[in-house]
């Protein structure tokens, strides 16, 4: 083999999601040995439509968790978010006002998760515990939890566009922001700073207050326009959207190689992290096994991805 594909064997090796991202071929080909219809393009387009609104908030995550943070309330604002705008809505409120409305309380109430974490000097998990808790009451308050119908021109975003959902669309558009934002621009640098050594950053200049705050109040909004979407895609706004979703971003981030301990993480990563998880869940029902088993495997992935960052961290300490 020339030295010129050796070097560019390498370097593919090399690149920071490489390892998830050949566990994620891996995994992929072996399902698709145990069950060849997992390749059919349908199949595919299934794939990334399921994990479509887990990829979308876990953008908002992984900025979270660079910073050394972490966002409990996610799953609640995406269920704010569906049931917020379907309520609007049925008030005669018009889609796009009620769009606008639901984002921007939503960022609002994510930046009083971020204002409380930074000036009371709270532990994030009890602050967005109880923000959790907080936009779970007010949605239930909205609905009395029955259903609301969803039924105007907002409903494309849960339509499909040339056989491809348009939440797909809106998730890579998303990711590519996220991506640029994270790793092209001066705000992206603070956050990496931020997560890898808040003092360091202050004494630096960075308003570190002022990032942490903000990536609070990104997640919330992403978070309520996934569940804006799920709402168009199923024509209603109910008050169990969104259960669970906040395991499933934490484990789309840890997973994609963002730290728990902050101030390392990547989009690309957080994106194939999404991917695992969207791949697990399909290939379980294609290989016919129980429900119940999607938790306890994504449970012990979690585990085991941060038990691998916490090694990393040790021997980088060492």
């Amino acid at each position: 083999m020339s030295d010129t594909k050796k070097k560019s064997i390498k370097d593919i090796l090399n690149f920071r999601e490489a390892g998830v991202l050949i566990a994620l071929i891996i995994l992929c080909a072996v399902i698709g040995i145990m069950n060849p219809v997992f390749f059919n393009a349908r199949n595919i387009i299934k794939i990334l439509r399921q994990f479509s609104a887990i990829g979308i908030i876990a953008v908002g995550g992984g900025f979270v968790i660079i910073t050394g943070g972490i966002d409990l309330s996610v799953g609640s604002f995406m269920g704010f978010g569906a049931v917020g705008i379907a309520k609007l809505i049925s008030m005669g409120v018009p889609p796009i006002v009620a769009l606008i409305m639901i984002l921007a309380i939503a960022g609002m109430c994510g930046l009083v998760s971020g204002v409380i974490i930074v000036k009371v000097d709270l532990n994030p998990f009890i602050v967005t515990l109880a923000m959790m808790n907080i936009m779970s009451g007010v949605t239930y308050l909205l609905s009395n939890g029955i259903p609301i119908a969803f039924n105007n021109y907002l409903n494309f975003l849960g339509r499909e566009f040339m056989t491809i959902p348009v939440s797909i669309f809106v998730m890579i558009i998303i990711m590519i922001i996220g991506h640029i934002v994270l790793s092209k621009t001066e705000y992206g640098r603070q956050v990496y700073a931020v997560g890898g050594n808040a003092m360091s950053a202050r004494l630096s200049g960075i308003n570190v207050d002022k990032v942490k705050c903000s990536v609070y109040a990104m997640t919330a909004v992403l978070a309520a326009l996934s569940g804006v979407i799920t709402c168009a895609n199923l024509n209603s706004g109910d008050v169990s959207t969104g259960s669970g979703y906040e395991l499933n971003v934490i484990a789309a981030c840890a997973i994609g190689g963002c730290s728990l301990s902050g101030g390392e993480g990547s989009i690309l990563g957080v994106f194939i992290g999404a991917a695992i998880l969207g791949v697990i869940k399909n290939g379980f029902v294609l290989l016919m096994i129980p429900a119940s088993w999607q938790t306890i495997t994504i449970g012990i992935v979690i585990i085991l991805a941060c038990t691998l960052d916490r090694i990393k961290h040790l021997r980088s300490e060492g």
